[in-house]
């Protein structure tokens, strides 16, 4: 048996339901990303319910719900008549997913959510079936055939249920207006929160933290303010205080080794000129593009004057785990 032949034909297969099922997506889709919206917007919450494989596919579509901004619960289909109905409330909406349409413990929940007057959107492969009656917006994710050779396992129909749920979060972001912002706010505490909400003043190394010096002071001098302030580098200002140019460990290494007396040598003479610099209220993740391009290990933070106000070490970058 070729293995990997018949893990492409299962990709295949699963794919092939994918495209079917893009082309057969109708106005259905339109109706229940608007009822999606229209519980999000009154701040209203999505309720999901599935048994079984499907049931695992709700979880991640009330995942993905909730990160993006549309409140979104899961419903264990056998608590939910021993008292979970409580977690209903107005202007909530029921998600339910099964692919033949009948499953035992949804078909019982239905006359509940009638009582309790909840709006249901079923994802069902059989339009006829009992949940598929039962609901005001029906999507269907028919396939023509399972990808488990026995014809047995979900696959190829928890796989649309997958992907269409990933749909309807999606462009219900998009209606919703949801901006970069706005994810991040979602998501804190991982590096991509990090990277969208951390600004070039939340990590910089500050005015006390930096070696500033004048361009017509000696190396000597501006070494010893680099080792009181730990720094790596030193910026030069002008008579007018802003940003003359850079002086590094580095490039005090490598005139050392050609320049007699460099430690009474004025620092102008060795300066790296018009420096790369940031405003401070930039991205964190911009400058760690800035020196990944350059690659340099300082970026001098300056305010709309050109006044220098800090540095970004690479190392700082670090730290807050941007890299």
């Amino acid at each position: 048996m070729d293995l990997v032949l018949q893990g492409r034909r299962v990709l295949q297969l699963e794919a092939a339901e994918i495209h079917d099922l893009e082309r057969r997506l109708d106005q259905n889709f339109s109706k229940a990303v608007e009822r999606l919206k229209l519980c999000a917007d009154s701040r209203g919450k999505v309720v999901v319910c599935g048994v079984g494989k499907s049931g695992c596919v709700g979880e991640k579509i009330a995942a993905t719900l909730t990160s993006t901004g549309c409140p979104s619960v899961v419903l264990h289909a056998v608590n939910a008549l021993h008292g979970d109905l409580g977690l209903f409330t107005e202007g909530d909406l029921l998600l339910l997913l099964s692919y033949s349409g009948e499953t035992d413990e949804l078909v019982a929940l239905l006359p509940a959510a009638a009582r309790l007057g909840v709006d249901v959107i079923a994802m069902t492969g059989n339009a006829s079936s009992t949940v598929a009656k039962a609901a005001s917006i029906v999507l269907d994710v028919q396939v023509s055939r399972e990808a488990c050779p026995l014809e047995l396992a979900p696959t190829s129909s928890t796989t649309l249920m997958m992907a269409l749920g990933d749909a309807l979060a999606m462009v219900l972001l998009e209606a919703r207006g949801v901006t970069k912002d706005d994810f991040a706010r979602y998501h804190p505490a991982g590096s991509l929160g990090r990277s969208l909400l951390l600004k070039v003043n939340d990590v910089m190394r500050g005015l006390d933290q930096i070696a500033v010096v004048h361009q017509h002071m000696p190396i000597r001098e501006v070494l010893a303010s680099m080792t009181a302030h730990r720094a790596g580098a030193a910026v030069a200002v002008d008579q007018e205080g802003k940003v003359d140019g850079i002086f590094t460990h580095g490039d005090f290494a490598r005139f050392y080794q050609t320049t007699p007396n460099l430690g009474d040598q004025l620092v102008e003479r060795f300066l790296t000129r018009s420096p790369i610099r940031i405003g401070s209220d930039r991205l964190a993740a911009e400058a760690l593009r800035i020196l990944e391009k350059h690659n340099i290990d300082d970026i001098v933070v300056v305010d709309a004057s050109e006044r220098p106000v800090g540095v970004i070490d690479s190392q700082d970058l670090a730290r807050w785990r941007l890299v």
